[in-house]
């Protein structure tokens, strides 16, 4: 399905692979934010579901590591599909849409299942900024955004 695949793609890589935590993305966030060359964070798909769930969006250490207390309880109690189904209908996708679903109506017109491989990758880029790659916002903001989503499931 592209629309699964476009999302770990660009969200979460390893999502299938790890246990809730990527030890090799918080080692380069780390190191990113150490050499003050920070371009991305070290969360998975699963610690952005504890974030959305269970915690407030304030940065904090503490916050930090309970999220990824929580990630680890919620990999262990929770299939890899059910997590990345909570995890796009707890996303902001811009213009008001809180949901995979809600999105993929407001933006297309169809439910999410019916998306073309277009639609799909469009709409896996706008989360990282939704007030910035919503199509309604910025179309063209939404389009470089999404090759960086193609660039990324191509990898």
């Amino acid at each position: 399905m592209p629309s699964v695949n476009a999302f770990v793609a660009i969200e979460d890589s390893r999502f299938w692979t790890h246990d809730g935590i990527d030890l090799r993305s918080i080692a380069r966030a780390v190191k990113g934010v150490v050499s003050d060359d920070y371009s991305g964070g070290g969360s998975t798909i699963t610690q952005q579901l504890a974030k959305n769930e269970y915690f407030t969006q304030e940065k904090t250490l503490t916050r930090k590591i309970a999220e990824v207390f929580m990630a680890l309880k919620i990999e262990r109690e929770l299939d890899k599909d059910t997590i990345l189904s909570l995890y796009v209908n707890s996303i902001n996708f811009g213009s008001g849409y809180e949901t995979v679903a809600a999105a993929s109506w407001g933006y297309f017109g169809k439910e999410p299942g019916q998306m073309n491989d277009w639609e799909a990758t469009i709409l896996a880029g706008i989360p990282n900024a939704p007030s910035a790659y919503s199509l309604d916002a910025s179309p063209e903001l939404a389009a470089q955004r999404q090759k960086q989503v193609l660039e990324r499931m191509l990898r």
